[in-house]
């Protein structure tokens, strides 16, 4: 049965090809979407290009015929703009000058036309939806972007058993997967199916105590390379470290994309920075020319051309987290490191100064080319899909991307754990042989005995 879809502003300004995703079911504009588009179509940053680029959009199917009317789509639906059903009444708590509110009329008018299975407005706004629902509407989120339940559960590493006689074969050159298995409550062997860079924990089956750490390759798992390393003076506290240090240390030709994810307080900016410090500052090879950390924000990168200064000025106070980590790698020592402030202080602008780390806004990173660069994307599950997408296809020749962040924690409107960038860079590249990725549980937490607690406790 075909379906009419009412489309919201939002769901274009995140997703400006949406209107491709709905194969052969009608989809409708309401007249105030396109008032919304053109009002956003000046605006910085990633919302102005995505109002343009959506418009560019609309303006090809003008082309095409008579938008009123309707225009076919390359799936096989028709896309019309709807200016009608102004007078469409709505409850009085429900004014009409409102853009949600017009989209509203529009459903409504639809509903009482058609069959009012067939309608479902498409929104990225929760409370749009909610009054949808009380009006009797159908309301959907927009789902093209969305990962599934399995794909959130996804950690990147796993646990398994294997022959005891192979360890001194697994030490030397690895072991092969169908050698590898779990048990079941039984006792019974079964095999696993294994993800490309996937870690493992490796438990020989004829003793409790030892554990060996391995990665997935092709049709092996390979002990891990850089176990021993002590980036910038850091070592490993826990196996989650030891796998992000292993992604994070390996070259750009072999990991060019690292995805860490997990809570606050289990290192993943401390030791991000910790690696790049040691591949620019201490490495002769010249792996990486500079260390880039971007940091976006959901209310930030939208005003920042309103903020006072340049551009390092406007973005200093979203900087800050990484000057208290810089912090901890320049001065290892705890009892000591704040006895003398200004030489700490001394000490981070010469990196700075020298161009060791440059930190910079995300929106000034579109559009570029990155060659030979560390860079790190803090707090990305603050990222569109989009955006997202738009970073990872910057990287030039040498250049080695992380991204960091945890999708339970996001700040920025109409994104939520399921349709974030960071949970929708993590579905899309796993598997790839260019994509390394960790999640860090709870129990790695390493900020401090408070905040270890408190992840028990609250």
């Amino acid at each position: 049965m075909t379906k009419t879809y009412v489309i919201d502003t939002n769901v274009l300004i995140q997703a400006p090809y949406a209107l491709e995703c709905f194969e052969d079911n009608n989809l409708v504009l309401p007249m105030v979407v396109l008032e919304e588009l053109d009002g956003l179509k000046k605006s910085d940053g990633e919302k102005g290009a995505n109002a343009r680029l959506a418009v560019r959009k609309l303006e090809g199917y003008r082309q095409k015929g008579d938008l009123l009317q309707g225009v076919k789509l390359s799936g096989g639906g028709m896309l019309r703009i709807e200016k009608n059903y102004v007078n469409v009444e709505l409850p009085p708590d429900l004014p009409d000058d409102k853009p949600d509110n017009r989209i509203l009329k529009v459903c409504k008018g639809l509903s009482e036309e058609e069959n009012e299975n067939q309608v479902i407005l498409i929104s990225k706004d929760l409370v749009l939806r909610l009054k949808a629902q009380m009006l009797g509407i159908k309301a959907e989120d927009f789902e093209k972007e969305q990962i599934s339940d399995d794909d959130a559960q996804y950690t990147g590493r796993t646990e398994a058993y294997f022959p005891e006689e192979l360890i001194k074969e697994f030490k030397k050159k690895g072991v092969l997967l169908k050698d590898v298995y779990q048990s079941d409550e039984e006792g019974n062997h079964i095999s696993l199916q294994f993800h490309e860079n996937e870690f493992v924990i490796l438990k020989p089956d004829q003793s409790t105590k030892k554990t060996l750490l391995g990665r997935v390759t092709g049709n092996k798992i390979v002990p891990l390379v850089y176990k021993k390393s002590k980036p910038y003076g850091v070592s490993p506290r826990n196996v989650g470290q030891y796998f992000m240090q292993e992604a994070l240390m390996a070259g750009a030709n072999e990991a060019p994309l690292v995805i860490i994810q997990g809570m606050a307080g289990t290192a993943k900016t401390f030791y991000s920075l910790a690696v790049g410090m040691e591949k620019v500052y201490n490495n002769p090879s010249k792996e990486y020319r500079r260390v880039i950390v971007c940091r976006p924000n959901a209310q930030f990168d939208d005003d920042i051309g309103f903020l006072p200064g340049d551009e390092k000025e406007k973005i200093a106070p979203l900087m800050r987290p990484i000057i208290d980590n810089l912090e901890q790698i320049l001065d290892s020592d705890d009892k000591k490191r704040y006895e003398d402030e200004d030489e700490l202080s001394d000490k981070i602008a010469e990196v700075f100064e020298r161009g060791i780390i440059q930190t910079e806004a995300l929106n000034f990173i579109r559009g570029r080319s990155i060659a030979q660069t560390y860079l790190i994307i803090d707090e990305a599950q603050n990222m569109t899909p989009n955006q997202v997408k738009g970073i990872i296809t910057r990287a030039g020749q040498g250049t080695k991307i992380i991204l960091l962040g945890d999708p339970q924690q996001i700040d920025k409107p109409f994104l939520d754990e399921k349709t974030n960038g960071l949970s929708y860079a993590a579905k899309h590249m796993k598997d790839s042989p260019l994509c390394w990725q960790i999640t860090l549980s709870a129990e790695e937490c390493e900020r401090s005995l408070l905040a270890m607690d408190a992840v028990n406790r609250l």
